[in-house]
């Protein structure tokens, strides 16, 4: 199956068009080589009327397209009238997108008043109670026939009013019937989506675009690969629109680098029409990086390079590192074979990084690029490899665009019968002035963590931000994202939405307080039960809204502990860690990141 025209060769994914709203009146037009479209959600209740309105307003005055807002009950739903009918007095013709889980009634409703609907098949009309059982061929022909008695009055609603859906399935809240027939995989996920496309085709509706979103970027990655191999083997009339998102990124850094990961890969192998920076942060920042995001693609790509014919060294929908052998570094320091993932800097980096190094940091340069015996080729051409442990990469000024030129280098290897460990670079090239820090912070995500996701990749080198420091802190954070390196506490935390149930942000800042320090220690911060326990199935404690002023407050996707005061629940969260052994008492001065 092909995901895409070439892993090598730039191409946008051809799709049909999807309109939200009347294009011609302040609507969007999605897919058909339309530029790509930034979307965000408002944070407060739905039932607020008047801050619904001014969120709305504050998201399309920084360029948002397309904003979504909650309703989690008809009676939320309802009430978009008059969110919809503010924004439009304020001279705004804005899509706005319904976000629907469980309730089809709240849908029947919403298609009403907005342009969009989003449903979720694994929680639409369907069922996530963790039940383990098996289903039959006739139960599971009667189940869908039951989704379909649920869904297709939604798709005659949006036929008769001129909407657009969007079926937006999320890793860890697929149904029971999907999980125990598929698991919690990136192929239940593409299952539970196709069924409901089936529904809207069967009824001749076609305007809809698909989501396939994951708190973890490999996961992410594989489900819309997988989903775009599957829709092009249905038959060129499946080429439906995709809107991209990496679920609970979280906030800062860590939230902007694994949102390049995820969306930035996918965008430079020309999927995605639609996307969303999924911060823990004021909505308005989210359109910020959606904006730098979406510049860098052209960067990060050259349509036009030409490549040789070499097969893929990777199987593109399923992760599984590169075999390499252990070649060392520096004294002590080998990667390739088991060992992790390791920092190179460049000698002038050093030399700035070596009077502050402390015994006993974890974050530290590993080794220095001008000392390595490494072998630097143009996988272009043909080259010879002296011995199986040669540590190889690519030199600079080859006029290949970075991933392209790493895919062609493991290509190369594996045609060649080799297997030597690689070294990855984010820039092979450089400009007169440095860049901004923002923009090589996503330039060097997107390079270094979409090869990491291929499985490529044995050690790493960050040349684009030129500060030292900021670079070795960004190498490190591109390796715990893309889940190949844990150095410090990783967060799960949604970006709030009107069913949030306690102040994000201010909590999430809280238990980064009391945790930050936990390494190796997952942690998911969600604001209500809809993505909860599945999307945190990954994380070893869970912090979930469950009432307000309420907490709940979980292992691994087993509630444990149940409506704690959230005055207590931070400090209760931290006695959960300590029972289960993986407390530490914080040390005098904090390990830098």
């Amino acid at each position: 199956m092909n995901y895409c025209d070439s892993p090598y060769r730039y191409q946008r994914r051809e799709t049909r068009l999807v309109t939200i709203g009347d294009p011609a009146n302040g609507g969007v037009v999605v897919g058909g080589g339309e530029p790509i479209v930034r979307q965000s959600m408002i944070t407060c209740s739905t039932l607020d009327t008047e801050a619904s309105i001014e969120q709305s307003m504050a998201l399309v005055d920084v360029g948002c397209q397309i904003v979504r807002i909650t309703a989690q009950t008809k009676r939320y739903a309802a009430n978009l009238e008059h969110i919809v009918a503010g924004i439009r007095d304020r001279g705004s013709n804005v899509p706005v997108v319904a976000d629907i889980h469980f309730k089809p009634d709240a849908a029947m409703e919403a298609v009403k008043w907005c342009e969009m609907v989003r449903v979720n098949p694994g929680n639409y009309a369907d069922s996530k109670k963790f039940d383990v059982r098996e289903y039959t061929d006739e139960e599971y022909s009667a189940e869908l026939a039951r989704i379909e008695e649920e869904f297709a009055p939604l798709v005659e609603e949006c036929k008769t009013h001129n909407r657009a859906l969007r079926i937006g399935t999320n890793h860890g809240s697929l149904s029971d019937r999907i999980m125990n027939r598929y698991g919690d995989t990136p192929l239940g996920m593409v299952e539970s989506a196709l069924e409901f496309a089936r529904i809207a085709r069967d009824r001749d509706f076609h305007n809809f675009k698909f989501s396939m979103k994951s708190s973890n970027p490999k996961v992410m990655i594989e489900c819309y690969r997988l989903l775009a191999a599957r829709l092009a083997k249905l038959g060129p009339d499946w080429n439906y629109p995709l809107h991209l998102g990496v679920t609970e990124a979280g906030d800062g850094e860590d939230g902007r680098i694994k949102s390049a990961i995820g969306i930035g890969s996918l965008l430079c192998d020309g999927l995605g029409d639609t996307i969303r920076v999924s911060l823990t942060e004021d909505s308005p920042n989210e359109i910020a990086v959606c904006n730098d995001l979406i510049a860098q693609i052209p960067e990060l790509t050259d349509p036009g390079v030409e490549v040789p014919d070499v097969p893929l060294s990777y199987d593109p929908f399923d992760f599984e590192r590169r075999n390499t052998p252990e070649v060392e570094l520096a004294d002590g320091v080998a990667c390739g074979g088991e060992q992790t993932i390791r920092v190179v800097v460049t000698q002038a980096a050093w030399d700035k990084l070596a009077p502050r190094i402390r015994p006993g940091d974890d974050v530290k340069p590993e080794a220095i690029y001008e000392e390595l015996n490494v072998l630097e080729v143009d996988p272009r051409e043909e080259f010879t490899v002296n011995c199986a442990t040669q540590l190889i990469t690519v030199k600079d000024d080859v006029g290949l665009p970075a991933i392209t030129a790493f895919r062609l280098l493991a290509g190369r290897l594996k045609a060649l019968g080799q297997a030597n460990p690689i070294l990855l670079k984010d820039c092979l090239t450089f400009g007169d002035t440095p860049l901004e820090p923002n923009i090589a912070l996503l330039r060097a995500a997107v390079t270094i963590g979409s090869l990491l996701c291929d499985g490529i990749g044995d050690a790493i080198l960050v040349r684009g931000e030129s500060g030292a420091g900021q670079s070795l802190r960004l190498a490190y954070n591109i390796l715990q994202a893309a889940g190949c390196r844990s150095f410090k506490t990783d967060y799960v935390a949604c970006p709030s939405c009107g069913r949030t149930l306690f102040d994000l942000q201010e909590v999430t800042a809280r238990i980064k307080t009391r945790t930050e320090h936990l390494k190796g220690v997952k942690i998911a911060i969600m604001g209500c039960i809809v993505n909860g326990p599945g999307e945190m199935a990954d994380a070893d404690f869970g912090y979930v809204g469950g009432a307000p002023g309420k907490i709940n407050l979980y292992v691994g996707r087993t509630p444990v502990r149940f409506n704690i005061p959230e005055a207590e629940a931070v400090e209760s969260l931290v006695d959960l860690i300590r029972e289960h052994g993986k407390w530490v008492e914080p040390t005098a001065e904090p390990v830098p990141v």
